[in-house]
């Protein structure tokens, strides 16, 4: 198979299927990625950059809010692109958990 007959099938998925191929890739490229995790009685269940406490909805939000990604990877150091690049994908293939989690913290 050719990278454009990849790019071609990749482009007719859904984005729950796009975030799944791009969990895949990050895990064959030994990035050091941990992925995203939900740890019971570790932030409330939420969905958290791997072994962190960084919930994805926290990142989602301060994106919301006009942080680039640079500007998180400097304010959360021990992240790397790549857990950008799965909480991003988390968020597009899951937005009715991430939306639940925004509005039941902003009431907190």
């Amino acid at each position: 198979m050719t990278i454009q007959e990849l790019e071609t099938q990749i482009s007719t998925l859904n984005s729950g299927d796009k975030a799944a191929v791009i969990e895949i890739l990050l895990q064959t490229l030994s990035t050091g990625s941990l992925g995203i995790k939900k740890t019971p009685g570790v932030c409330g269940g939420d969905a958290c950059i791997g072994n962190t406490r960084i919930p994805v909805w926290v990142l989602v939000g301060y994106r919301r809010l006009g942080s680039s990604d640079a500007e998180l990877l400097k304010c959360y150091p021990h992240l790397t692109a790549a857990d950008l690049v799965n909480a991003w994908a988390y968020a597009d293939a899951y937005p009715e958990e991430i939306e639940t989690a925004i509005r039941e913290n902003e009431a907190a």
